[in-house]
């Protein structure tokens, strides 16, 4: 289910869950006020107690290499909603540092370790391997059937037609996306939600949901036909279909310029996603760094924009060359003495292109612009070539825009005169996140 040192997401977990009471019994009992005696361990293991109904608590510990689950509630779903909401909180990072388990969770952890080592078998294909085999198989059954059914789900949005969404709401939608995780697929799961939001996302949001319906419908023909894919682009289709990526990614030391950090919050509310985008000094390599947040709770990790510090990041494979997880750091962080170089609105444009060929549903690609002119206007914001007749534009309603506040902001900072900034660039345009006045290395964020 997962790789060896990597949390799974939250979608990923509730995918695990029976039926869609569990899911929301495991959802709400996702943070930590049921539970006491939280711990995990660095072998892949975590345990907890949690307040019930009776006098005493449930123990509940899940062996995250099976997964495997062990609770001493009635229940007979398998997992059962303690379990569930205990592999929230760990995927939340809400679980400590690892320790050592108490006896209860011991002698089961030991008792299924003594299961499962085996001699392994004198020919032919081992039992684990086989029996991994088939349960891919199932998996990819279910996720079939789930896109067949996506699909249906867009032939009647289109066949209606777009005008009566925002009447419609959002609750078809979501009940669209929990049928995603039922059949395992949370990746669609989260396309799903995404575009349920579009109709309350301001003017222009018709645009703007057709194009996420197309780019859904492409990721549902090409799971569909996954088979005959050239098969780096098969591993991405799997990827943003919710499938687990295989192997180990690269492991990069270097000192990082922490370029940006901005929060988001999941369209039902119950997740913060924080995002941190580094550059390495180094290697030049862009690293996108990911923290969660239960409801209620700000992610953990927070790293001041404008600062270097010297880690190692290993990158996940299938997400890019971008999406990695922050190390141990060797050193204090320090200010960076410059800004970063940037391009031109070209090489930016080139990049995201560049980007695009091997992952059709990126919608983004990190970039330095610069140096650059921010010029308002009755279309909207531009950014243009301070040499040159070229410009992006920036997006300022739907997702991933930013605030009118913060484009002032920016204004503000250039003066007229121009500046160096940090961003995304998407099918959208280009949404400015840090931005440097000449000669100046401090970085102002922008809001």
């Amino acid at each position: 289910m997962t790789e060896q040192g990597v949390r799974w997401t939250a979608e990923q977990v509730l995918a695990l869950a029976p039926d869609d009471a569990s899911r929301k019994a495991g959802g709400r009992l996702g943070g930590a006020g049921p539970w006491s005696q939280i711990g995990g361990s660095a072998s892949g293991s975590v345990w907890g107690l949690c307040k019930g109904s009776g006098s005493k608590p449930y123990r509940t510990v899940v062996d995250l290499a099976g997964p495997a689950y062990k609770c001493s509630c009635p229940s007979r779903k398998f997992p059962c909603k303690h379990a569930l909401g205990l592999l929230l909180l760990w995927s939340a990072e809400g679980v400590g540092e690892p320790g050592e388990a108490p006896e209860w969770a011991a002698q089961w952890l030991a008792e299924r370790a003594a299961k499962t080592e085996r001699p392994a078998a004198p020919a032919g294909r081992p039992a684990d391997e086989e029996g991994a085999r088939r349960r891919a198989e199932r998996r990819a059954a279910r996720i079939g059937a789930g896109v067949t059914e996506l699909e249906q789900r867009l032939a009647d949005l289109l066949r209606g037609g777009l005008a009566g969404q925002e009447q419609a709401g959002y609750a078809g939608w979501e009940e669209t996306a929990a049928r995603m995780v039922d059949a395992q697929a949370p990746g669609l799961a989260g396309r799903v939600r995404e575009l349920g939001t579009i109709p309350s996302c301001g003017p222009g949001w018709p645009a703007r949901m057709l194009e996420e319906a197309a780019l859904l419908h492409l990721l549902d023909r090409a799971w569909l036909g996954v088979s005959a894919l050239p098969a780096e682009l098969a591993a991405t289709v799997r990827s943003r279909v919710g499938l687990p990526a295989s192997g180990e990614g690269e492991a990069v030391r270097d000192r990082w310029l922490v370029l940006a950090q901005y929060d988001s919050v999941s369209p039902d509310g119950r997740l913060t996603t924080r995002r941190i985008w580094l550059r390495g000094l180094g290697s030049g390599r862009p690293a996108l760094v990911l923290d969660f947040g239960p409801p209620g709770r700000a992610p953990g990790l927070a790293l001041p924009v404008g600062l270097v510090l010297e880690a190692e990041v290993r990158f996940r494979p299938r997400s890019a060359g971008l999406r990695g997880d922050l190390g141990d750091r060797s050193a204090a962080a320090v200010p960076c003495p410059e800004a970063p170089a940037g391009v031109g609105t070209g090489a930016a444009l080139e990049a995201y292109g560049a980007a695009l060929r091997e992952d059709p549903w990126l919608e983004s690609w990190p970039v330095v612009l610069g140096p650059v002119i921010p010029i308002p206007g009755e279309l909207g914001w531009q950014l243009a070539d301070a040499a040159g007749d070229c410009a992006l534009p920036v997006p300022v309603t739907g997702a991933g825009s930013r605030s009118r506040g913060g484009l002032w902001q920016l204004a503000a900072l250039s003066g007229g005169s121009p500046v160096t900034v940090f961003g995304e660039c998407g099918h959208r345009g280009f949404t400015p996140l840090t931005a440097w006045q000449p000669g100046s290395s401090e970085a102002v964020p922008l809001a």
